[in-house]
C-alpha cells in the first residue's frame, strides 16, 4: 500500500479516543460517571463482591511486581499527609479511639460466646469454678465495684 492509500486513516485506538472526546464534549463527564456506576452495579449483581476483591488483589500484585513495595509506602504516606492536612492530627486520635473501643467490644463478645459454648458442651450442668452461672453482664462503670459474676 502506498502512503496515498493510508491518508486519512487512523488506528482503532485513535478512533476510540476521538469518539470518547466527542461524547465527553456533548454529554459531559457526569455521563461517564453515571454509566460507570450502572455498569459496576450490574457486574456486582452478576459476579458478586468477591469478583472485585479478586481483581483488586491481582491488580495490587501486578503493581507491586512492577513498582515494588516501596511504591505503596510512598502513596500511603502521601494519602496520610493529605488526610492530616484536611482533617487535622486529632482525626487520627479519634479513629484510633473508636477502633480500640470496637476491638474491646469484640473481645468481650468473644469471651461471652466461648463461655456459653463451654456451658452448652457441659450439658447445662453446674458452672465450673470461676465461671459465672449466667452469661457475663457488662462490666461495672468506673468507680463502682463489680458484683458476683462481673469480675471478668
Amino acid at each position: 500500500m502506498s502512503d496515498k492509500d493510508n491518508k486519512g486513516s487512523m488506528t482503532v485506538a485513535e478512533a476510540g479516543r476521538k469518539g470518547g472526546e466527542t461524547v465527553r464534549n456533548e454529554r459531559g463527564r457526569e455521563f461517564y460517571e453515571t454509566i460507570g456506576r450502572k455498569g459496576g452495579a450490574t457486574v456486582k449483581a452478576e459476579r458478586g463482591r468477591s469478583f472485585y476483591e479478586e481483581i483488586g488483589r491481582k491488580g495490587g500484585e501486578t503493581v507491586k511486581a512492577e513498582r515494588g513495595a516501596k511504591f505503596y509506602e510512598e502513596i500511603g504516606k502521601k494519602g496520610g499527609d493529605r488526610v492530616k492536612a484536611t482533617r487535622g492530627p486529632n482525626f487520627y486520635e479519634e479513629i484510633g479511639r473508636k477502633g480500640g473501643q470496637k476491638v474491646k467490644k469484640l473481645i468481650e463478645e468473644g469471651k461471652r460466646a466461648a463461655r456459653a459454648a463451654m456451658a452448652a458442651s457441659e450439658g447445662g450442668g453446674a458452672p465450673q469454678e470461676g465461671t459465672p452461672a449466667t452469661p457475663a453482664a457488662p462490666a461495672a462503670p468506673s468507680g463502682e465495684t463489680a458484683g458476683p459474676g462481673q469480675n471478668e
